[in-house]
């Protein structure tokens, strides 16, 4: 009745009187309004464990084993009287007609390398019909260059390309981009597909399943990698490339399983063209005079003699390829701007150190000087030495740690000494380490070379064109 709260014995006779008689008859014989018993209709999205709780609230009285009775028979009512719902269609699928990419967050299992967070995805890449599977490590977002270099390498693995290519709708990658540039990177992936002769599709925004052979296959392969780690006994590599050559073997491994499938479908997929298309990004930065370049939001040291010069630049996910003009000159790992928009460095020492041997005292308010240290021990070594010596005297042995390490080749191996040094709570000797670390050129041995004499080679000469004459 209006003005009064349906109790539960109500409500089941509504839903049984419902079964056979209109709205209208049925909440008559409930004793309920005509309002109320539409406003059961109106909410059809309404969880069963939100009316049983809205139930408790008003009638605290009433036993909680009626929770299952209440939540069967409302799915019985909606199987009635409910909205329809979508329906998913399953298709049958050809070889060689599809391939579907897609990044998965891979976060969850707790990667680290040598001690660090791993903050990364994985581009996925599959053939429908077959099963066939390629994963790539992306330490960056999604990205046009991400997934250029994800599915090119998917398709030079297996030896061909689809005849249709589809991906998500790459919101992530249009995310914070003008009206043109959006154009840009459609045009980019529309090129990209060209290139392999795939006719590129996307799903509808927001309708996961359409990607469901893919979609699916992530959970497949996550626990995949979440069951090799177990029984690695660890989750920490020493460097990326060990932990690249290991999801490498595990997808390779599911390919097994689908080995005379992928035999199959290759000869139906298209012939690769001559060589890949690009799979990065290109801009022009010039080199300052503080030794590097700025580049979104990063700043990046190059060797000091670049000063001045304008560099090309090519922007891979993992890394950043600089030339001059068509001479390449060296190769960068690729940082990430904080998050919060804070700019940051990517910085190599072997880069300023011969210019910070002449100013050792630079060390001390350096901008990038956390980022100078190639090793946790320099750093380490800096603490402990501006702690307990004068600015100038810490700087200036700081500095020429680095320099030893630089010219001698010995970062690694002069890191060890250093952690022994100070976990026996001394201080750096530079005399003994470059003793050990090198021989003192004043030390060296003086070579003398004697050379031959000139008439030794005319008699020989003199030899061979006698036997000519014989």
């Amino acid at each position: 009745m209006p003005g009064r709260h349906v109790t539960d014995h109500q409500m089941r006779l509504f839903m049984k009187y419902r079964q056979t008689h209109s709205v209208e008859v049925a909440a008559a014989k409930a004793s309920i309004s005509r309002a109320t018993a539409f406003r059961l209709k109106a909410a059809p999205g309404i969880r069963a464990v939100a009316v049983y709780d809205e139930m408790l609230r008003r009638h605290p009285e009433l036993p909680e084993g009626i929770r299952r009775t209440l939540e069967r028979r409302i799915r019985s009512w909606r199987a009635v009287h409910g909205e329809a719902q979508e329906v998913i269609f399953r298709q049958t699928h050809e070889p060689g007609r599809l391939g579907l990419s897609d990044f998965t967050d891979m976060g969850s299992l707790s990667v680290t390398i040598a001690g660090q967070p791993l903050d990364h995805l994985l581009y996925h890449f599959r053939l429908v019909w077959s099963g066939f599977e390629h994963a790539h490590v992306i330490l960056g977002g999604e990205s046009f260059v991400a997934l250029a270099e994800g599915l090119q390498n998917a398709l030079w693995s297996v030896g061909g390309s689809p005849l249709y290519h589809r991906s998500d709708s790459l919101s992530a990658a249009f995310r914070n981009l003008d009206a043109d540039a959006k154009v840009d990177l459609t045009n980019r992936y529309e090129d990209l597909c060209a290139h392999y002769r795939m006719t590129p599709t996307r799903n509808n925004k927001g309708i996961a399943h359409e990607n469901g052979s893919i979609e699916s296959s992530h959970g497949h392969l996550k626990n995949a990698v979440r069951d090799a780690l177990l029984m690695r006994g660890t989750r920490d590599f020493n460097d990326l490339r060990s932990y690249r050559a290991f999801i490498d073997e595990i997808v390779s491994r599911r390919n097994a399983a689908h080995g005379k499938r992928i035999d199959a479908e290759r000869p139906h997929l298209q012939a690769l063209p001559a060589r890949r298309t690009t799979d990065f990004e290109e801009v022009v930065v010039t080199v300052s005079r503080t030794g590097g370049f700025a580049l979104r939001k990063l700043f990046y040291t190059v060797l000091s003699r670049l000063i001045g010069h304008r560099l090309r630049v090519r922007l891979f996910d993992d890394r950043l390829g600089v030339f001059i003009g068509g001479t390449h000159l060296l190769t960068l790992p690729r940082g990430r701007a904080h998050a919060s928009g804070k700019h940051d460095q990517v910085v190599n020492y072997h880069h300023v150190i011969h210019s910070l041997r002449k100013k050792p005292m630079a060390l001390l308010n350096l901008v990038y000087r956390d980022k100078l240290f190639p090793r946790p021990e320099y750093r380490r070594a800096f603490d402990t030495l501006i702690e307990q010596l004068p600015d100038r005297q810490a700087c200036k042995v700081t500095v020429e740690l680095l320099a030893l390490a630089h010219d001698r080749g010995c970062e690694r191996e002069l890191a060890e000494e250093l952690a022994r040094t100070l976990d026996a709570r001394k201080l750096p000797d530079l005399m003994a380490l470059r003793a050990i670390f090198g021989p003192d050129p004043d030390q060296l041995p003086t070579v003398h070379v004697q050379l031959a004499s000139l008439n030794s080679y005319e008699a020989l000469m003199g030899s061979a064109y006698a036997g000519e004459a014989a």
